[in-house]
């Protein structure tokens, strides 16, 4: 007999998503292995600013998850457009470059609104507008963006304490300090188990089924470098300073088939004096996402990228890997008094440095000052063109004559006090993982799947490919967490 039905290896989102899910399908005996001790629980979960990104095809929707939105934000109703499975699917493959695996983005924007109900329902959680990160003031009221405005109360942290709460209630056992080491197959090749080491030693537990979600390799610095390329491995890390790709390694061990985009991730700008990894207590504060709203230079001086291409939400994640490859992995964003109150609230965990006059704030910055002035100057000569300006929408306010233009959002800098916070690139998760199956089986690299098998999380290569949506992540491990765990406890 078995010491288990089903072993979840991971203490995250898609982790108890899985546990939950096996659960609810049968499985009497669910085991979760959390690598990290009980005060450092919860994977990247703890850290994220927990929005999930859904389809509705009506605003009223919303109403089971946030049943007061109207009264706190009169007009919410009327202001918030729908948002279908077909512009999900066009926002995906818009920032994947049309890369994103079909069958899987199906499965993830077709579930997405049943996972949510399922979260609210099984997951025992609480939710709130993500209003502070999302909702943008024009005129005296918020204007929200299209499928990611919903997040768990307390966020991240709210989140992860949320599903230990109701994996405890339901009676899964939750081990810390244990984390897996080596899969266990029976002559047949159906995996039967996990070889552990806890704090009694190494143990081997049997099952009959595993579900791997613990996780990407993004603490790996030797990985980074291995697959991401330099200058990776001195990347900060945003979260868990655990997930080192010990579930990759296992399934590999074992002929599982490596899928997706290996050497691509999610990168955020953060904060350049942020800690090597997540600090529990910062969670996500770190973030600095309201670059549309200014310009961004270099040590050089120099503009490289256009900060108004998109709204940040579709941007966010693949421009911290474009500020790691700048020079000393260091860039300054540069905002004047017009747009202060826009900033995301995240900005003020931190100090700004700040002058009347851009001379004078260039000079308090570690770059080529005569560079960085000339740039500035430059570009408050080409902005300012087309418009107006309305942070709710791509309103064309653009520049002309430089390179790299601005698109949207394109104010001159002309209203002091300017301020200025230095940037870097953090890493959040790689998208390299396991090719899996509908039913989230990993699928071994004869193409056939491996029984007894099954994964789900940021393990699930294919989803992702040189950037992603705000909100799927969490989405992903939830609408597959919840596949896997069905699927190994019926297997």
């Amino acid at each position: 007999m078995s010491d288990f039905d089903v072993i979840v290896v991971g203490g995250g989102n898609a982790a108890f998503a899985a546990a939950v899910s096996a659960k609810e399908h049968g499985a009497k005996r669910v085991l979760v292995l959390e690598k990290a001790p009980k005060a450092q629980r919860g994977g990247n979960t703890h850290f994220s600013g927990a929005v999930l990104r859904h389809t509705y095809n009506d605003v009223k929707e919303l109403d089971r998850f946030v049943p007061d939105a109207e009264a706190k934000y009169p007009g919410f109703h009327a202001g918030v457009e729908p948002y279908p499975a077909e512009v999900f699917r066009e926002d995906l493959l818009r920032v994947t470059d049309g890369r994103s695996d079909p069958e899987l983005s199906a499965i993830l924007i077709d579930q997405s609104y049943a996972a949510m109900c399922w979260l609210q329902q099984s997951g025992r959680m609480q939710f709130e507008l993500a209003h502070s990160v999302m909702g943008i003031r024009v005129g005296g009221k918020i204007k929200w963006p299209k499928g990611a405005i919903v997040r768990t109360v307390h966020e991240g942290v709210g989140l992860s304490q949320t599903w230990f709460e109701t994996g405890a209630a339901l009676g899964i056992d939750i081990r810390y300090e244990t984390g897996a080491m080596r899969l266990t197959q029976g002559e047949s090749g159906r995996v039967n188990g996990v070889t552990v080491k806890g704090p009694a030693g190494i143990a081997t537990l049997a099952a009959k089924a595993v579900v791997l979600a613990c996780g990407g390799f993004e603490t790996n610095p030797e990985w980074r470098l291995r697959y991401l390329g330099v200058p990776w491995d001195h990347a900060k890390v945003r979260g868990s300073n655990f997930n080192y790709g010990d579930g990759l390694k296992m399934a590999l061990d074992i002929g599982a088939m490596p899928w997706g985009h290996w050497s691509g991730c999610h990168a955020t700008p953060i904060n350049a004096e942020a800690p090597d990894y997540g600090k529990r207590e910062l969670t996500d504060k770190t973030n600095r996402l309201s670059y549309p709203y200014g310009v961004m230079i270099n040590v050089e001086g120099r503009r490289w990228i256009d900060e108004g291409a998109d709204f940040n939400s579709y941007t966010y994640a693949k421009y911290g890997g474009m500020i790691l490859k700048q020079p000393k992995s260091l860039v300054y964003q540069i905002f004047d008094s017009k747009v202060l109150d826009m900033l995301e609230p995240r900005y003020s965990s931190s100090e700004p440095f700040k002058s009347d006059t851009l001379a004078g704030l260039v000079k308090q910055l570690k770059v080529d000052h005569q560079q960085a002035l000339k740039t500035l100057n430059a570009y408050n000569a080409a902005a300012g063109r087309g418009g107006p300006f309305n942070p709710a929408v791509l309103d064309r306010l653009h520049t002309e004559g430089i390179d790299p233009p601005k698109t949207n959002w394109a104010q001159k800098l002309d209203a002091p006090p300017y301020v200025s916070w230095p940037v870097t690139g953090g890493i959040t998760f790689t998208f390299g993982g396991l090719k899996i199956t509908k039913d989230a089986q990993v699928v071994g690299t004869d193409w056939k799947p491996i029984p007894g098998l099954y994964t789900c999380g940021e393990m699930v290569g294919g989803l992702f490919h040189y950037n992603y949506p705000l909100g799927t992540g969490l989405m992903s491990g939830l609408v597959f967490g919840r596949i896997a765990g069905k699927s190994a406890a019926l297997a």
